[in-house]
């Protein structure tokens, strides 16, 4: 396809002149996919909680690529917001050709020392946020006989991971609701995808606060919106973002469960406090 300038779409013209909802739009693989869109010609609607963010991000793509671009400031974690989110816009008129649920986050600690809401409003974010969503725009795209759903999960989405227990546990809730739905609606014209990124440079590993920051080995968010699209429009039902992480993914499936988990404690075991 040639090379593309940074952000430019790298896909194809799929969305050219139609409109994409992206949540968590402020901050990492959110943000990440609304530049690649907007450098296909994709129109956006931004949703987050921090508008300042997406102020200015929507005010670069505008004037970049000359889109059109919309805001809606939400907070997932209430329960209300997704219908908050619909509602804005069907009052433009606007139709949803892809859905991005992007937005998540995860905590890092012992089960019973995270606190209880914290984990709560994770699951809903993570996991009832994407159903009430997606059941909300789905409709529409049958309608019309096409639309697109991308839901980012993770690589902790194919494991037990102690320690992320809850995260990972909402992940793996996303993963096997994706890759249903894409079984009950591609041949409807209604395609659903499953990102399944590893480490990745964002916000993540501080809002979690895990010990590991940032490291050379971590994807770049830009590099994961791009898979994650070109598995919507490969038609796949779920892709793993990078090579190690494929390998490792597959490594998982030949191993016994238990020997899977115990490895992964011991990775994550926060380590004891001294002093």
């Amino acid at each position: 396809m040639g090379s593309a300038k940074p952000g430019e779409s790298r896909v194809t013209d799929r969305w050219r002149g139609k409109w994409a909802l992206v949540t968590g739009a402020s901050a990492g693989i959110g943000s990440a996919l609304a530049r690649n869109l907007a450098g296909g010609g994709c129109n956006l609607v931004l949703t987050a909680r921090r508008r300042e963010r997406m102020d200015e991000l929507a005010s670069e793509l505008i004037a970049s690529y000359g889109i059109a671009a919309e805001i809606v400031t939400a907070d997932l974690t209430l329960p209300n917001a997704p219908k908050e989110i619909f509602e804005f816009t069907t009052g433009r008129k606007i139709a949803i050709q892809l859905l991005a649920n992007n937005a998540g986050y995860g905590a890092y600690g012992y089960f019973n020392e995270i606190d209880l809401q914290r984990q709560l409003e994770m699951v809903q974010v993570n996991c009832s946020a994407v159903i009430h969503l997606t059941h909300l725009f789905l409709p529409q795209m049958l309608e019309r006989g096409s639309g697109d759903i991308l839901i980012v999960a993770s690589t902790a989405a194919f494991q037990a991971v102690p320690f992320i227990s809850t995260y990972a546990a909402t992940k793996g809730f996303d993963l096997l609701l994706g890759e249903a739905l894409f079984e009950e609606f591609a041949s409807r014209g209604v395609h659903v995808c499953v990102l399944c990124p590893g480490p990745t440079t964002s916000e993540f590993h501080a809002v979690s606060k895990s010990p590991s920051g940032p490291s050379k080995h971590f994807e770049a968010a830009e590099k994961v919106a791009q898979v994650g699209l070109e598995g919507l429009v490969r038609g796949k039902s779920s892709v793993v973002s990078g090579t190690l992480n494929n390998i490792q993914v597959q490594a998982l499936r030949l191993a016994p469960r238990r020997t899977v988990t115990g490895a992964a404690a011991r990775m994550f075991r926060p380590k004891e406090k001294t002093g």
